[in-house]
């Protein structure tokens, strides 16, 4: 079979689990949309390689977040962009899809472009210049051929400056998290169904977890307390997995460590609330309608620098959806033990509280795309009307209505 029969060659690139996550799912819609006439390089985690893709370099190499954390792996990421660019350059992909982790991705399409290279580069998930540093949209114009979003009133600040652009929605609603199995989960886990369960989800990168565990490590120890059949579900993922076991050896509850989606899926069914480092996880705990606060602490520079730079009241999506808190946020000096536990605990101990944090997530939700055609086959749409833009050939044969 030569390439041409075997479908386009489509190179993506995802420099965090939260990215390897959405990569995955493009990869299963570009599946669906070619009936498997597609063919797939780069660099991702354990989604993107359980669609097929051997990464080229380790994803905890790259999950890295905060200005002063960054510095010290500085050259090992630029030399992992020097052999991304050799990779694509060699390859020649029909389109290179890069996913967030701009600090990653846009050194490769800046790169390419600088290297005289006119491959196409479509970059998926919009940086928040409606939060801070809206210069970013002019620079990403000089490099990408076209930006995906996964906001609805993100479009115009790209087209603005002249960079083509497309709302797909957001992939959290396809993401499987509002069908979990909680008895299931209970049974395999034997937690009986008089355990309070919370659920800990401490981050997805190492600087992350060094912060925020031990401060939820106390938290726990407050609510045994008031809870004495409590026990912790920690869902992890490939980054950081060694280092949460290691850390949770002597918790004041037991805890269950666990891998894989469907476990964590499972895990937020059967739980009772959940501590959440703000990412995509909180979007995931609101579709799984798990009542939840966001707890998340930077480096002390990091923050400083932060603070005076953005310019939005929220940093859980869903409370800047709806406009007001939803779930509570609990950031910096406020994210403490005592704070947590109490929060906690009136979800724990109010049905009202649960209940309106979840019919207000719902609300956010459905402005994220919820109930219309899933995000993850609008962006592989996206990205084949693209490539048969410059090589309607390619692409006419393979794709599947």
């Amino acid at each position: 079979m030569t390439p041409d029969e075997a479908g386009p060659l489509i190179y993506v690139i995802a420099g965090e689990p939260s990215g390897d996550a959405l990569g995955g799912r493009l990869m299963q819609a570009l599946k669906e949309r070619t009936g498997g006439k597609v063919r797939f390089a780069g660099v991702g985690g354990e989604q993107m390689a359980a669609e097929g893709i051997e990464s080229l370099v380790p994803l905890r190499e790259l999950a890295v977040m905060g200005i002063i954390e960054v510095l010290p792996k500085a050259r090992g990421i630029f030399r992992r962009v020097d052999q991304t660019v050799a990779e694509i350059r060699r390859l020649r992909p029909q389109a290179v899809v890069t996913i967030d982790s701009s600090g990653f991705t846009w050194r490769i399409a800046q790169r390419l472009r600088e290297a005289g290279e006119r491959l196409l580069l479509i970059h998926y998930v919009a940086p928040m210049v409606w939060a801070w540093r809206a210069g970013r949209a002019r620079r990403m114009a000089r490099w990408y051929d076209h930006l995906m979003t996964l906001l609805p009133f993100e479009p115009p600040y790209f087209t603005a400056v002249g960079l083509s652009c497309t709302y797909v929605g957001h992939p959290v609603v396809e993401s499987g998290a509002n069908r979990g199995d909680g008895p299931g989960f209970r049974a395999r886990h034997d937690i009986g169904p008089d355990v309070t369960l919370v659920t800990v989800l401490p981050g997805s990168r190492g600087g992350e977890v060094r912060r925020h565990l031990p401060i939820f490590r106390e938290a726990i120890g407050i609510l045994r307390e008031r809870y004495p059949n409590l026990r912790v579900a920690i869902p992890t993922v490939e980054t950081v997995a060694e280092q949460i076991a290691a850390a949770t050896v002597d918790w004041p509850a037991p805890v269950t460590i666990l891998r894989g989606q469907r476990e964590k899926y499972d895990a937020f069914a059967a739980s009772n609330a959940a501590i959440a480092a703000s990412g995509t996880v909180a979007l995931e705990l609101a579709m799984a309608r798990l009542p939840a606060i966001v707890a998340y602490r930077l480096n002390a520079l990091s923050f400083f620098l932060a603070k005076r730079l953005v310019k939005v009241r929220y940093v859980n999506l869903i409370n800047l959806v709806v406009d007001q808190p939803v779930v509570p946020e609990l950031l910096q000096s406020d994210a403490n033990p005592a704070r947590i536990a109490s929060e906690i605990a009136k979800l724990l101990d109010d049905p009202a509280a649960r209940e309106r944090q979840a019919a207000l997530s719902h609300t956010g939700l459905v402005a994220l795309g919820l109930g219309d055609i899933s995000p993850g086959l609008r962006a592989a749409d996206e990205v084949l009307r693209l490539i048969a833009i410059r090589d309607p050939g390619l692409v006419a044969g393979t794709v599947k209505n």
